[in-house]
């Protein structure tokens, strides 16, 4: 197949990497195919995750300043071995007590399981979490755990998607995450 221009595929990210696939693929691409190519995906993935990958300014900064008076933990679709490579990759694997990926569970986001789960393993009800993340998603499992969201806007959310989000908290930056969260 033809390479896809970036732009384009940026516009494919957001609801997870088999979505993605399918997504760059097109709807011709025959459907009993299109796991085999998941799986080619995910293995090159591997060897590439950390080649362009960095953290969002000011993110190393907001978590050496949040992890000594909050625990902190990971709750992504993306795999949990991908997202320990990745954090490890980046130096911020250390400050999270928990990560929790989009395979450790039987259930993913926008099931509240994994908030819940993060609770019971921080010893807290759910409903004092505080799920900061970029999309629909994170919203919808917030909602679904009976816990705070604050989106950031610098994720993969467009504007508009942003605007219809319900949150307790809307920034722009991790130096206005920071500032709310004094």
């Amino acid at each position: 197949m033809a390479p896809l221009a970036m732009e384009g595929v940026i516009g494919m990210v957001g609801e997870g990497a088999r979505t993605l696939i399918s997504r760059a693929l097109g709807p011709d691409f025959p459907a009993d195919r299109l796991e085999a190519a998941f799986s080619s995906y995910r293995s090159f993935y591997r060897d590439v995750c950390l080649d362009a990958t960095v953290a969002y300014p000011g993110i190393p900064e907001l978590l050496a300043d949040l992890a000594p008076r909050f625990p902190l933990a990971v709750l992504t679709n993306k795999g949990e071995q991908i997202s320990r490579t990745i954090l490890e990759g980046l130096g911020l694997a250390h400050y999270f007590r928990a990560v929790i990926g989009g395979d450790t569970l039987p259930a993913r986001k926008p099931d509240p399981e994994g908030l819940i789960h993060i609770a019971d393993l921080f010893g807290v009800p759910v409903e004092s979490l505080l799920l900061i993340g970029d999309s629909r998603f994170d919203a919808e499992t917030a909602q679904a755990a009976g816990c705070r969201f604050s989106l950031v806007k610098w994720g993969f959310a467009t504007p508009k998607e942003q605007e219809s989000m319900t949150a307790n908290l809307k920034v722009r930056t991790a130096e206005e995450l920071a500032s709310a969260l004094k």
